[in-house]
């Protein structure tokens, strides 16, 4: 199985993109403060996992100040937890959520935020098998 990107604005259809898609899916929300390498505890055989609450997540990553530990920390976990989902043939999916096409916030903390973000998606981007960018309601394939 494959992981998956599914990223897109608040409210454009995400979630029930992946549901429709994966109906017998589990989902598991990430937790502020936890490496993103725990999610392998919600992994089951043969049963795709959603992981959501990536922006959440990033936030509470704004307590640090080491973007490049970080940023290597999150891209090793994705690559484990993509070894362990294919060694279970469960998909892995990631809904995350579009922040970088709006107004540049004023705050530091927010801009530093939607850096992270972006950061992060690039990585997932680059890991997944397929990416799909949801607005408005319709899907499309981007990768």
């Amino acid at each position: 199985m494959a992981m998956q990107l599914f990223i897109g604005g608040a409210c454009a259809g995400k979630r029930d993109a992946v549901t429709s898609r994966f109906p017998s899916a589990s989902w598991h929300r990430l937790e502020a403060g936890q490496p993103l390498i725990n999610s392998q505890q919600a992994l089951a055989a043969n049963t795709p996992l959603v992981i959501t609450g990536v922006l959440e997540w990033l936030g509470a990553l704004l307590e640090r100040d080491d973007n490049d530990t970080q940023r290597q920390q999150w891209q090793n976990d994705i690559t484990q937890l993509c070894q362990r989902a294919e060694g279970l043939n469960a998909a892995l999916i990631i809904i995350a959520s579009e922040v970088g096409r709006g107004v540049v916030p004023m705050q530091p903390e927010q801009r530093r935020l939607r850096d992270l973000n972006g950061w992060f998606t690039q990585d997932a981007t680059a890991q997944a098998d397929q990416v799909w960018y949801i607005r408005h309601g319709l899907v499309m394939a981007v990768k």
